[in-house]
């Protein structure tokens, strides 16, 4: 059987915002996008739509979010519903590397906490794909886990800590990778991971959510992994941080 991943695992826990920022990483993002009511939006890994949801009901965007996850897909169905939002939604199912849409689709690409699963190879794709799927002007609105140093044995610690190999850089190589395949103009932020502290999650989920993802995580089934995970950011903290970063194609 298969392990399961963290940020699956986290989500059974009752966790919505499964970015290495939060919340305040995201707000940051979208409120630097220039998004307005009528802005045709790619969320690619939209997961279970929390972010999609906002960007319909806050920001008054179409949206097409894509996630190569069935049951992922199907639980943002459910959200969206939920949220009252399913009515700008278009869910797709689909792989980052090659899009299933045509050159100059989108006004803007939202992508958060993906790129750092994937090998080098593949994230020149989909980074690439991103490119290819903007219109003139649009921009690319990206969050991931940004190193403090280079230390590979750091990547293998949270390789193990996650259940899923990961590939993160640092902000000076992240910064070559979106400029290497286009991107101009970037506007950065960055900060400490607050995925697993409980004052993050608390920002993230409110006092009560917060307080029953922990109880959740101290159940006898969950308590080795939410243990490990939550150990090792704590551990790491100076060495590991969030990078949000905003491109255009010129």
């Amino acid at each position: 059987m298969a392990m399961e991943v963290g940020h699956v695992f986290l989500a059974r826990l009752g966790k919505r915002r499964l970015r290495p920022g939060g919340r305040a990483a995201t707000d940051w993002l979208m409120q630097s996008g220039g998004l307005g009511p009528g802005t045709e939006v790619l969320e690619v890994a939209c997961n279970m739509g929390t972010t999609t949801a906002e960007l319909v009901k806050k920001y008054g965007c179409r949206v097409t979010g894509l996630d190569m996850d069935p049951e992922a897909l199907e639980k943002a169905r459910r959200n969206l519903a939920a949220a009252g939002a399913a009515d700008r939604v278009t869910l797709v199912e689909g792989n980052a590397t090659a899009l299933p849409f045509p050159d100059g689709r989108f006004d803007a690409v939202v992508n958060e906490a993906m790129l750092t699963m994937l090998d080098p190879e593949s994230r020149a794709k989909a980074v690439a794909e991103y490119f290819r799927v903007l219109k003139k002007g649009g921009v690319l609105l990206t969050h991931d886990v940004m190193l403090t140093e280079d230390s590979p044995e750091l990547v293998q610690g949270l390789t193990r800590a996650i259940n899923v190999r990961v590939y993160p850089l640092t902000g000076t190589e992240w910064r070559k990778v979106f400029e290497e395949h286009g991107f101009s103009g970037l506007k950065v932020r960055e900060g400490p991971i607050t995925l697993m502290s409980f004052k993050g999650m608390i920002y993230d989920e409110g006092l009560w959510g917060a307080v029953r993802i922990f109880l959740n995580g101290r159940k006898k089934e969950n308590r080795e992994f939410f243990e490990r995970m939550s150990g090792f950011f704590n551990a790491h903290r100076r060495q590991l941080n969030y990078i949000a970063v905003v491109g255009t194609k010129a």
